[in-house]
């Protein structure tokens, strides 16, 4: 999928005029801010497997994503937390998308297996892992490497410490603590376990 091009969104290509602030180094806070490129570039994908997760369909996956590309760029200079803003932008559109096609289907003349997952348990299980991830987005970056390294690179504290400089105990500690915010996260979104 190449960068979103429309006519009221330029394509985002090299020299291409992007909206005020959206050039590395131009952020309000005066610290280094990403491109909307490079946004793009390091987020395009992982939003892709969101928006599949969420439609079930590659294509309105793909237009979900670059139609928070586009309404991104027209914000651009308003959007503190870009990869924040788009997860839950993406949401957003994925489950409009769901609510006004609902699909027509015959009702089977049999009942489902009772292992296969009801559409409702899908939704709540999609639902749950988007707002982990954007409560994970809008950790600090040294806590979401912590959780990283321990839940997806599935490292031990001792060698969390040792890539991190923490000792042992400072990292079950502090992992403690983003575990149990990121849980009273959910709970204020109003989600009680991984079924939703």
């Amino acid at each position: 999928m190449e960068p979103p091009a429309t006519a009221s969104a330029p394509a985002i290509a090299a020299g291409a005029a992007l909206p005020q602030g959206a050039a590395a180094g131009t952020g309000a806070t005066g610290g280094e801010r990403p491109s909307l490129r490079s946004v793009f570039e390091a987020e395009e994908s992982g939003l892709l497997r969101y928006a599949l997760g969420l439609t079930g369909r590659r294509a309105v996956a793909e237009e979900t994503v670059q139609e928070a590309f586009l309404r991104l760029h027209g914000l651009w200079a308003e959007v503190e937390n870009p990869r924040a803003w788009l997860y839950r932008c993406v949401r957003n559109l994925a489950l409009n998308h769901r609510r006004d096609h609902r699909p027509e289907t015959e009702l089977p003349d049999e009942a489902p297996a009772p292992e296969a997952a009801l559409p409702v348990e899908t939704l709540a299980r999609d639902e749950a892992v988007g707002a982990m991830r954007l409560l994970l987005a809008e950790l600090p970056p040294e806590d979401r490497t912590l959780v990283q390294l321990k839940y997806q690179d599935d490292l031990k504290y001792q060698e969390i410490g040792r890539r991190t400089g923490l000792s042992a105990g400072n990292v079950g500690y502090r992992l403690h603590h983003v575990l149990k915010a990121l849980a009273d996260g959910l709970r204020r979104a109003g989600i009680e376990s991984s079924r939703g």
